[in-house]
């Protein structure tokens, strides 16, 4: 793999990761808000469903930091499990 291309994967990977976990952060918001305004009216099963996709994004985002890092090891000649960190 091209040093470019694995610097490029990485910064993309945190950057999804963190746009993520600032929509969950910015979802808790409006279902507070809503919640409280709109009372028994509230939508509960879409925001359930909505969280759930968007923590299958982050899950999605950390098995393919998962899986870079195995690639990087393997392609370096180092053995992925005895190699301590993270992406």
């Amino acid at each position: 793999m091209q040093d470019a291309a694995i610097s490029q994967g990485r910064k993309a990977l945190n950057r999804l990761r963190r746009a993520a976990e600032k929509t969950l952060r910015e979802m808790d918001e409006l279902e507070g808000a809503l919640r409280h305004a709109e009372g028994s009216d509230f939508p509960e099963e879409s925001y359930s469903e909505a969280r759930q996709r968007l923590e299958a994004v982050l899950s999605f985002v950390d098995d393919e930091a998962h899986r870079l890092q195995e690639k990087i090891l393997h392609t370096g000649g180092l053995e992925p499990g005895r190699v301590r960190g993270s992406f």
